[in-house]
């Protein structure tokens, strides 16, 4: 048999059942995929206002030399 032959034989089979409902399944996985990384976003949201004063303690003990703030370090 040829490749072509073989494909022929494999394409005319008959397929039973709903493919939509056998493919359902795919969706629903991808759905609870990103709904649980949307979630894990969402959590991250306002978290440097959750420690402003651990921010506030550090830029006091810490401070800055604009001469070397930004990118390049002129």
């Amino acid at each position: 048999m040829t490749l072509a032959t073989i494909a022929a034989l494999a394409g005319a089979a008959e397929h039973h059942g709903n493919p939509q409902a056998e493919t359902f399944i795919f969706g629903v996985i991808a759905f609870v995929v990103f709904l649980a990384l949307g979630l894990v976003t969402v959590s991250y949201r306002n978290v440097a206002n959750r420690h402003a004063h651990k921010a506030d303690a550090y830029a006091k003990t810490h401070p800055v030399d604009l001469s070397q703030a930004g990118h390049g370090h002129h």
